[in-house]
Parts: C-alpha cells; structure tokens; sequence
C-alpha cells in the first residue's frame, strides 16, 4: 500500500469517529444561487428553530491532523461514473487496501443482492430507528420488519416480530462494458494513484480526496466525497465569495475561516444519510477542485485551521450577502434564545475612519458666500477659473454684488472668444447691461448675430414676453430673445431683466458660464467613480465604455458636493465608488476641478452589491397572491403595515389587513412570504380614485437574512483597510479565534 493510501485510510478512520460523536449545530440553507457572493440561508428560517448550537455541541478540541469532511455529492442517483486521467484506483471498504484498476471510467450501479444467512436464533426486538439508520449508509442493507409466528424462544416468551435482511449493493462496470468489475455489499471508495495531477471525477468534475459510492434506501446510489477540510475550504470559498467579483484578501480570508467554522460545526449534520454536509446551499456551496482559484487558495492557506469560537465551541458562522448597512439580532429572524455572537452590527466601522481611504482633500479656500442669490456663482466662478479667466482666488458677496467694469467685462468676453476661436469682439460700456451683454457674448461664441438669423419678430415677442422686455432696444432683442430661450439670462425675482441696469459680476459670471457649458467650451468630462484611493481618482467614462482613468488631483482644486440639487465647494469630498462626477483636467494631466454627486448607494460596506439597494412594487392582489398561506382568510387585501422593527430596522411584524380580517406575519417568515431579497424595507402606498390603495412599493436594502457576516460588507472592509480577524469580529460579537489543528 502506497503511503498516501495509508495515511487516507487512518485519516477516513479518524473521520468518521469525528462524524458520529459529533452534535451538529444548525446547518444553512438557502435557494439557487443567483450571484456571487451566495446569500445563504439557515434552516432556521422556520421560526420555531433557533440558530443557536445544539445543547450537545462538540466542545472544540485540537487535533494533530486535520479532520476529513464527507460531502454528499448526490443522494439518489441510478448510474455514477467515476473516471480520472490517470489510474484508477478502488477500495471495497474505506478501510481496505487499494486495489488498482486496469480501467481509468467506470460505471456504477445499484443492485439488490442475495440476503445473508439468518441468525441462528431469531432477534427478540424490533432493531431501533437510530440503529438502522445509522447502519445503512456504511453496511448498506434496508431493515424490514415483518410478523412472525416463530415458536417460543427457550426463554419462554414468543417474539412480536423477526427481521430479515433486503440486501443493496452497487456493481462496477467498465464504461460502456456490461461484464462487472466487481460487486460489492460495502461501500466502494476511488481514488486515484496520483491525486494532484490526476484528480478523480464524478460526472466528468474533477474532485480532491476519494469519492465514496453506496446504495442507499431508496434503492438508488450515494455518492461523497471524502476530503481534508482545508480541501474542502478551498472548494467553498471561491464559490461563496467569488475572488473575480470580490478580490480582496483579508475578505476572502474572513470567509475561509466562516466556512472552516461552519463546516467543523456541522460535522455529522447529515449523518443518517452517510455524509456530514451537502454541497449546496443547504450547507455551503462546494465546487471541487474546478473552481479553486489562486486567491482564495491563499486565502484558506494563511489561515488554515482556524475557526471562530465563542465560549470555546465553534460558532454557528451564519452569513449573508448583502445585509443593508446593518446586521440582525438572530433571534429576530429565526425565533429561538438569544444567540450572545449573532447580534445587530453596523457593517462599518466608525465613519470616520471607514471614509478616509477615500477621500479626496484641496488646500484651495473656501468662497465667503452667503447670499442665497449668489449660490451658484462658486460654481460658476470655479469653471472659468480653470478654463483661463481671471478670478479672484477667494469669492465674496460684495465682490459678486458690485457692477462689472467694463475693463473686466472686455476681458471676460475676449477669453470666452479665444475658448471659441472666435475674433474678440470691440465691446463697449454698453456691454455691460443685458441687451449689449447678449449681442455682445453671441458674437464672441458665434462670430454673428445668432438670435438674428434663427427667430423672426414672432418668435422674438414669444420669448420676450417678461415685465419690461419694452425697455430691451431693438438692436439687441432678437440676440436677448436668444439667450433667453437658451437658458443663458435670467429674470430677477419680480420677473424683470432691468435691461437698463449694468450686470452685477455674478450674473455676468452666470449667464457667461451657462453660455460656455452649453456649446462644450468648459471642456468638463463626466464620469462614474471607482473608489478613489490615496487621494487619486479612478473614473470610469460616462455609459460604462472604454477603460477606467487613473487621475491625480491638484493639491489646490476645485471640490465641488451636491447636497440635494445644490452643489457646494468643500474642501473635502469622499469618492466610495458609484457617484456621477464631472471634473476638468489642467495642462498638467490632473484634475483641476471636480464635482461629486453622492452614489445612491451610499457608503455601507456593502455598497458594492448590485442588490445594496432595490425596489419591488406590486399590486393589493399580488401582495396577497404572495403571502399565501401566511395571510389566508383576511379577504381582499386593504393594506399591509410594518408595525414593529429590530435594532437593524428590519420589519420584525407585518399586520395584513383585509376586508374579513386582520393577522399578522413575524420574524424571518416576512422575507419568504413577500418573495423578497430582504426584509430590510420601507413601503410606499399608491392610491385610486376611490381612495383605496392600488400598489405598493417596497423599497429596500440588501439580500439574504441579514444574520451574522455580510460577505459584500466584508469585501468594502478588506478595502477601507482591515484585516480579516477585525473583519470577523465586526460581525460576530465576543467571538475568539482559536486554532483547531
């Protein structure tokens, strides 16, 4: 026997002690997986059920090796083909010795064999469920118990029943041969001579370890893998939280020990059925060796054998893809005792610190403005600023209130002509007022008359239709009635122009700026951002194509924030990645001026989930139509009223109330009633005519249970800066980190 071999059996020997002293905790359970990372979901979800460990729990002890975990790869299968690229190699019990094949694909079947010799004295009692149970997967025979009219034993007393064995066994074949290799009554384990480069296979999926094949009750074949734990890791990670998607280390690291803990934790869960955890989200999504990846094997490496602890047991590592900003007391969701880790958690650390990786700083100063009608001038000055005029390098009301020489408006004008390679105009003092303003900027822009040669006299009369559009001189109404459809020139509040009266700076500045912008003279760009980091943009053009742009930031730019329709020069803006931004490059390649549109997503961790943020809207009927069962008898459905939330916010008891009643659904039941990703929302009424409420508008946060560690919150805290360890313990409360092996 090779040593490999040797060491396998030992280490299968070791493993199923482990398997059958083992009280499981609860396993996680969930749906399909739709994206990656995967939202997982306990069993728990029935709120009778807690998520807490089971009394029983194993007290966690070290070991010098590393358990083997049993993975039921398939549960009820006819045919199993096993097959590797290299040689293959079979055990007809666990603890046999190998026996090599001279075929690389076989085929396995189930087959009832021939019942063994009865006992010589019958049994007295009817074999215990637990008994028979716990024989089948590894012995593989079926109990059937049936009436006996047997005589008296010698102990006098007539037995109630006899049992009699049906026999299951599997038979191997050659691939495409019908003569069997072999029978066999035990399981069959294979294995291949050279695991690293010739892994074997189940269904052409290349697996480490050994792969175990048995019959089992229904007649049918099990199939396990049977596997190091770290192997075993380094199966889920990548398909629980996806490196492509998701490729910070520590993060992955986080979720190589959750899913170590998980799987230590719920050793034997699955016992009766001959393997300790599925490969689905029952339990976690395991891949095998054809989804590892370079990162997240790293991940599993620098931490090997470790696993979360509380009290010293392995904890039930609950986690979620998308939690919302903040995490779940688990009792909430899943009903039961308190559970002292699974507590609500802010999935952030403390704002200040979790912003500061991205923040974006400039030493310019900030305009003294405190006028509300000069609160777009900042702006305004800003952009000329960058685009060569002569600005002062801090803005005040005075400044902006006083009438514009005409010395500085002859400047202006002549910049603005050399932006649009355009002769300077010869502007006069009547420059300054409105009407000799707008012949005067159009000619700078356009080189003519604009208003002129597009608008006859009724269209001119049709845009001038204000207080004291009179008072505009006639030479310069078309090029007004221009400017005024454009946008460009502004009313005051009681709805004059004062054509008469010479522009205050900030009214030139706007209507020049405004002009500018509109004919793509300002050369601003417009982008989506990435998360910015050490100072340094990283943009993404506008409509998502072409490559993303790495960009400095001027030491005395211009940061722009809008707070609500408003934008505000600050000397501060934070950049977490998804805002719409417009900026300005200067002659030196870096970005002169920026200004920020917050990301609707805002700035939890997690932000970077497609489902951070979504909404659902339905109809009274739908809403009804999709709490079923958990609703019935209220009749036609009037409305539905979160009428008491957790510490996270989530909806902790929804009153339905119809036409024949009221009643009420509660704890994690809201989230599977409604058919949503989270319960983690806010509802919004439309109404009829009749007054009656015609749609509802969920609008919510995240996706999963929102118990335990949100595995997208995890990845924006690998990126704000922590390690794995503070990761973990951010979403587990009190928990200790203890090394198993």
């Amino acid at each position: 026997m090779r040593p490999s071999f040797r060491r396998f059996t030992a280490a299968t020997l070791l493993a199923c002690s482990l398997v059958f002293n083992a009280a499981p905790l609860r396993a996680q359970e969930g749906g399909p997986a739709r994206t990656r990372p995967r939202r997982v979901t306990p069993v728990a979800d029935n709120p009778t059920e807690t998520a807490a460990p089971a009394p029983g729990a194993v007290q966690l002890e070290r070991v010098k090796g590393e358990p083997l975990i049993r993975i039921g790869l398939a549960a009820s299968t006819r045919a199993v083909n096993v097959s590797t690229t290299g040689r293959l190699v079979s055990f007809k019990t666990p603890g046999g010795p190998p026996a090599p094949l001279e075929v690389a694909r076989v085929r396995v079947e189930p087959r009832s064999l021939q019942p063994a010799p009865e006992p010589a004295r019958e049994a007295e009692t009817t074999p215990s469920r637990a008994d028979a149970t716990r024989a089948e997967p590894r012995n593989s025979p079926s109990l059937r118990t049936t009436a006996s009219t047997a005589a008296k034993s010698p102990n006098g007393l007539r037995p109630a029943s006899r049992t009699s064995i049906v026999a299951r066994g599997a038979v191997v074949y050659a691939a495409g041969g019908s003569q069997p290799l072999m029978d066999a009554r035990a399981p069959v384990v294979f294995a291949s001579e050279d695991e690293e480069a010739h892994p074997v296979r189940f269904n052409e999926k290349p697996y480490r370890g050994r792969l175990e094949v048995f019959p089992n009750t229904k007649g049918t074949l099990t199939v396990v893998n049977v596997v190091a734990l770290e192997d075993y890791v380094r199966g889920v990670v990548p398909n629980e939280l996806s490196p492509g998607g998701w490729p910070q280390l520590e993060a992955l690291k986080a979720q190589a020990v959750a899913a170590r803990t998980y799987a230590v934790g719920n050793l034997g869960r699955f016992a009766p059925a001959g393997f300790d955890l599925t490969p689905d989200t029952r339990s976690q999504v395991y891949g095998g060796r054809s989804t590892e990846h370079a990162l997240t094997d790293r991940a599993v490496a620098e931490t090997r054998g470790l696993v979360a602890t509380y009290a010293g047991r392995p904890i039930n590592a609950l986690y979620t893809s998308t939690c919302g900003g903040r995490t779940e007391h688990a009792e909430h969701i899943f009903g039961g005792d308190l559970v002292p880790y699974l507590r609500a958690r802010e999935c952030s650390v403390e704002p200040r610190l979790v912003l500061a990786p991205y923040a974006v700083r400039s030493a310019r100063p900030l305009p003294d403005i405190k006028r509300a009608e000069h609160a777009e001038s900042a702006r305004d000055a800003a952009l000329l600023a960058v685009n060569g005029f002569q600005i002062p390098a801090r803005l005040d009301d005075d400044w902006l209130e006083d009438f514009i020489p005409a010395d500085d408006m002859r400047a202006l004008l002549a910049r603005a002509a050399a932006l649009a390679r355009q002769t300077a105009p010869a502007a006069t003092g009547e420059a300054t007022r409105p009407a000799g303003f707008a012949s005067a900027l159009l000619l700078a822009l356009d080189g003519e008359s604009r208003g002129a040669a597009v608008l006859n006299s009724a269209d001119v009369a049709y845009h001038l239709a204000f207080r004291d559009a009179d008072e505009v001189p006639e030479q310069h109404r078309a090029d007004v009635a221009a400017l005024m459809r454009e946008g460009h020139l502004s009313l005051f509040p009681d709805g004059t122009l004062r054509p008469r009266q010479a522009m205050t700076r900030a009214r030139a500045l706007g209507a020049l700026a405004r002009a500018l912008a509109a004919r793509g003279l300002l050369r601003l760009q417009k982008a989506s951002a990435r998360p910015a980091a050490d100072g340094a943009l990283v943009l993404r053009p506008a409509g998502g194509k072409g490559k993303d742009q790495n960009l400095k930031v001027t030491a005395d730019a211009f940061l722009f924030r809008a707070f609500g329709d408003a934008l505000h020069q600050v000397r501060e803006v934070n950049v977490v990645g998804g805002e719409a931004v417009a900026f300005h490059v200067g002659a030196g390649g870096a970005v002169d001026y920026l200004e920020v549109r917050p990301a609707a997503s805002g700035a939890a961790s997690d932000r970077f989930s497609p489902f951070a943020n979504w909404a659902v809207t339905l109809s009274p009927a739908e809403v009804l139509s999709r709490l079923g069962r958990a609703a019935s008898g209220v009749g036609t459905l009037l409305d539905v009223r979160v009428v008491r939330r957790g510490p996270s916010g989530r909806a902790l008891d929804l009153e339905v109330v119809g036409t024949s009643g009221t009643t009420h659904v509660r704890g994690g039941r809201i989230r599977s009633a409604l058919e949503l990703r989270e319960q983690l929302f806010v509802i919004d009424r439309a109404f009829d005519d009749a007054g009656r409420v015609a749609r509802f508008t969920f609008t919510g946060r995240g996706w999963g249970h929102g118990v335990g560690m949100c595995q997208v919150g995890a990845f924006g805290l690998a990126r704000a800066g922590m390690t794995y360890d503070r990761i973990l313990k951010t979403y587990y409360t009190g928990i200790q980190l203890s090394r198993l092996y």
